[in-house]
């Protein structure tokens, strides 16, 4: 009787320990209410509480938990005990409807911080399950005004109008929210396909666009590399054009220097006044061999030339005497010579002075070639 009596003041001992000695740990509070009434908010530390008079408020708490096989749950419960620290409160992802009506799967998360606990505790019934809804309608309202292609290109947009919305309502909560974030983004299996098409599609005409955008500038370049080069060529030409006119302008000046010398040479050498016959006699001599190349061996000349051959004719007996004066021979046997019967040639006609060996006669009399050396001008 006795040991069943000390069991009992041990256990109310233990029971009043426990309700009046609550050790509140670091970065949690505990409300405090006394007769039903808020009375304080305890913080971290030693805190002792009047025994049926005064008692810590519960508050209802959710739990995100990843299974084994992967799967998302939520575990709810309650606690005496607020965390002060920052929270993460992640929801499985929910269908949304864009506004071009296609339905979406968002997974969104929410980092928050509980800067009031006494807000925390009595102006919101259940604080993580409040801002879960919250989350959720205002996800729905930001997206359905929105097209898929916006909603999928604009998710900052998206988290700063959430973020703005539920801070809004959860200031009076007590809460201070840090971020909104939208971790995926699903859209239907095929709209995924038709986007995955668009996007080869698009990527094919940039591809072709840069292919195109290369060809063009090659092309730009290559015909500004011809146009360069046909430039240069013609400056090239150009110069060289000038500098061979030069050369042969140089080349024309030292042989007209070099001709105006001969000529004064000549016209010292030989007895005044002959110069000029001699000069008309070398200039018929070059050009008689052009004039004897045709398959004929008989030309016509002309009256006037007739003088031009008489020039030529006079021309070996000016030379003979501007190399060395000629001795004389005695009548006698200049007759003798003469008359020698040792050559058989018969004399070498005198041109515009009689009539020839054929028997022609007049100004247009032929010239034949009947030496039998073929040498016209050895017999003038």
């Amino acid at each position: 009787m006795i040991a069943a009596l000390i069991l009992i003041l041990l256990a109310l001992a233990a029971g009043f320990a426990f309700t009046t000695f609550k050790i509140v740990g670091q970065a949690e509070v505990m409300v405090i209410e006394r007769l039903g009434r808020f009375h304080r908010v305890a913080r971290s530390g030693l805190n002792i509480l009047i025994p049926l008079v005064e008692r810590p408020k519960s508050i209802d708490v959710r739990y995100f938990e990843v299974a084994v096989g992967g799967a998302k749950k939520i575990t709810a419960g309650s606690t005496t005990r607020i965390d002060l620290r920052e929270q993460v409160l992640n929801f499985p992802s929910q269908p949304v409807i864009t506004k071009d009506n296609v339905t979406i799967d968002i997974d969104a998360v929410l980092y928050y911080r509980v800067a009031d606990p006494q807000k925390a505790t009595y102006a919101v019934q259940n604080l993580p399950y409040a801002l879960e809804t919250l989350t959720r309608t205002t996800l729905r309202n930001i997206v359905g005004e929105m097209e898929l292609d916006a909603t999928l290109a604009s998710r900052d947009a998206i988290n700063t109008r959430m973020r703005e919305v539920i801070e809004e309502a959860a200031i009076g909560w007590g809460v201070d929210l840090t971020r909104v974030e939208l971790q995926a983004i699903e859209p239907p299996r095929d709209i995924k396909q038709s986007m995955e098409l668009q996007m080869r599609a698009e990527r094919e005409r940039r591809a072709a666009v840069t292919n195109a955008e290369a060809t063009k500038r090659a092309a730009i370049l290559e015909s500004e590399g011809v146009r360069e080069a046909q430039v240069r060529r013609a400056e090239g030409e150009k110069d060289a054009a000038i500098l061979r006119a030069q050369g042969q302008a140089t080349a024309r000046l030292a042989m007209a220097e070099a001709e105006a010398q001969a000529l004064e040479r000549i016209a010292a050498a030989l007895p005044e006044g002959e110069a000029a016959m001699y000069l008309l006699g070398i200039r018929y001599l070059e050009a008689l061999p052009k004039m004897t190349e045709g398959s004929g061996t008989t030309i016509f000349l002309p009256a006037e030339a007739t003088g031009v051959m008489g020039a030529i004719g006079g021309l070996r007996e000016l030379l003979m005497r501007g190399a060395a004066p000629a001795k004389p021979q005695p009548d006698a046997a200049r007759a003798t010579a003469r008359s020698s019967p040792s050559s058989s040639r018969p004399a070498p006609p005198q041109l515009g002075s009689g009539p020839s060996s054929s028997g022609s006669s007049g100004p247009d009399a032929p010239i034949d070639g009947g030496d039998p050396d073929g040498d016209p001008v050895a017999n003038l």
